[in-house]
């Protein structure tokens, strides 16, 4: 597969691109580019300031392989999830959130592709194409709420476990 097919097939399989037209999801394309990472290789670091990284203003799409995301607190550590192809990363930075620190570590499980969008070569569509720019942050809402809403889920979840097993005791 080549480095173009894996963009258009991964933009396709992602929340990005569900409004965006062929000729709108090409356009998209071509300002993506590809990093490929090592099995253990680690993509995003818990604890690195924003500025450090150069992929702080890049949204980080997964073309293949597995990458999980995880957090350590308490010595302990968590998966968050695990990324399936076209699911994002990076989104806060991307749009331009003031992120102090980066709150999870973001690590190649196996060998894998993965697309980045940066954020000023995107926002340089708004003048000649802004229907792309529009469609795709809808994409990104659309992804953040499923976040939300599965984390949502799993604390319900949580708090009816803790409480069925205190009525135990």
């Amino acid at each position: 597969m080549t480095t173009d097919d894996l963009i258009l097939q991964t933009l396709h399989n992602s929340t990005l691109a569900e409004e965006l037209r062929g000729a709108e999801v090409e356009a998209l394309a071509r300002i993506i580019t590809v990093r490929e990472y090592k099995a253990g290789d680690v993509i995003v670091k818990q604890g690195d300031n924003a500025g450090e990284s150069d992929l702080r203003d890049t949204l980080l799409i997964l073309g293949s392989g597995e990458v999980e995301a995880t957090a350590t607190t308490g010595g302990e550590k968590a998966t968050l999830h695990l990324l399936k192809q076209g699911d994002l990363a990076g989104i806060i930075g991307f749009v331009g959130g003031n992120v102090a620190q980066v709150s999870a570590n973001v690590v190649a499980k196996t060998d894998s592709k993965v697309l980045l969008l940066d954020r000023n070569r995107f926002e340089a569509l708004l003048n000649s194409q802004p229907a792309i720019v529009y469609y795709v942050m809808r994409g990104i809402v659309r992804h953040v709420h499923g976040i939300v809403r599965r984390m949502n889920m799993q604390s319900v979840e949580m708090s009816n476990y803790l409480y069925r097993i205190q009525g135990r005791y």
